[in-house]
């Protein structure tokens, strides 16, 4: 089918029609029990009554002021951010790419601030995703993302992932910090493991380095706390966020201490949709719901018991799943003999919506609400589907 829209997506020919908490209905209506949440951004699922109540009350007050305005609504928003991580401030995007630059320009005018102009290289780890501007691509490294696009932004130092001698080896007098995805997404849902979180920040407090904790896809509750550095029990000096922020909405957060957004004074940054009302009334619905005391306990129940029912499908099909990697409800099972989008396609066609991800993972990020009749309705669709890979052959 030919359209108007720029080719850059591989589309799946399926158009959904309608959303209903953990599922989707196409045109012709379709069940689909989602575990894709829109790469993770339906974390209350699909139009979940909190949301829907406070888009449409906002809708008919106020959608959208410039920021040279006070906007209570944001800074309702940032002081319940505060309240709940490390941060002191928070500085409102649009989305996850936006809250990236403004974390890599904080941490270049820290350094300039503090009279270490030279001091302007972050250290990245390898498969890493960053979001698609120039500079989130140069950040992770990848070939797939920067063929083509040079020259790219300079300053950044990428190493193997997880190797904290290759960070210690990178280090030299340029460099300003460290910035890590604690659970990477499209990399493969590959978590950094506890002991090199908290080597990392060693490494930057004795190096004078800002620790950015890139917690777009891995944040916002998904593994059972508000971020999932918070398993590590270390400060960052930096935290972006997106995603699972704004439900749906689009929305994006740079959340830092005060000590590491000191050169982020006036008229050092902005965004001309960032924060605005209509997002910030939606912002806040979430917290509403994630608030909750009984909220995130619950998500790590279900996320235990998400990781368990994946253990177990690889000990009946692991002739196919060599390996289940994640945290919480941030999984994957790796696929090494077979083409994972073949593989999501026969998926998608069985009813299920997961996503493909690096290294012949399929990935699974469903909304934070799942119960565990969906967990066992999926290992009901990956068990069929096995079943007939071995009778029938692999999907290819």
């Amino acid at each position: 089918m030919i359209t108007p829209l720029l080719p850059t997506y591989a589309r799946v020919p399926i158009a959904f029609e309608r959303g209903e908490g953990m599922y989707l209905f196409d045109e012709n209506g379709k069940k689909y029990l989602d575990f894709y949440a829109g790469i993770g951004v339906m974390c209350l699922g699909h139009c979940h009554p909190t949301l829907v109540n406070a888009l449409c009350d906002q809708a008919h007050k106020l959608w959208h002021t410039a920021n040279t305005y006070r906007i209570p609504l944001g800074e309702k928003l940032a002081q319940r951010l505060v309240d709940n991580s490390f941060a002191d401030t928070v500085f409102f995007t649009n989305s996850g790419a936006e809250a990236i630059e403004c974390a890599i320009k904080m941490v270049r005018k820290y350094h300039y601030d503090k009279g270490n102009k030279g001091k302007h290289r972050l250290i990245t780890m390898s498969s890493a995703f960053h979001g698609r501007t120039l500079a989130g691509i140069a950040a992770a490294g990848q070939e797939k993302l920067v063929k083509g696009f040079d020259p790219l932004p300079g300053g950044f130092d990428v190493v193997p992932f997880g190797d904290i001698e290759a960070v210690k080896a990178a280090i030299g007098p340029e460099t300003g910090g460290i910035m890590v995805e604690p659970i990477q997404g499209e990399g493969g849902i590959r978590p950094v493991p506890v002991d090199v979180m908290r080597a990392l920040r060693d490494l930057c407090d004795e190096n004078g380095l800002l620790l950015v904790f890139d917690e777009i896809q891995c944040g916002m509750g998904r593994t059972g706390k508000l971020f999932a550095h918070e398993w590590s029990d270390i400060t960052p000096d930096i935290v972006t966020s997106a995603k699972g922020i704004g439900g749906g909405f689009p929305l994006g957060a740079c959340l830092a201490t005060e000590d590491a957004a000191s050169g982020m004074t006036v008229g050092t940054h902005g965004s001309t949709y960032g924060g605005n009302p209509l997002g910030m009334a939606v912002g806040n619905a979430v917290m509403d719901e994630m608030l909750k005391p009984e909220f995130l306990p619950r998500v790590k129940q279900m996320g235990d018991l998400l990781q368990g029912r994946l253990a177990a499908l690889q000990q009946r099909h692991g002739d196919f799943i060599q390996e289940v990697r994640g945290m919480g409800l941030m999984a994957g099972i790796r696929l090494p003999d077979v083409p994972t989008k073949a593989a999501t396609l026969d998926f998608t066609e069985r009813g299920l919506l997961p996503a493909v991800a690096g290294d012949m993972v399929v990935r699974m990020l469903p909304p934070l609400i799942v119960e565990e009749s969906h967990i066992d309705e999926a290992m009901e669709i990956y068990d069929a589907a096995f079943e007939d890979w071995r009778k029938n052959g692999i999907p290819s």
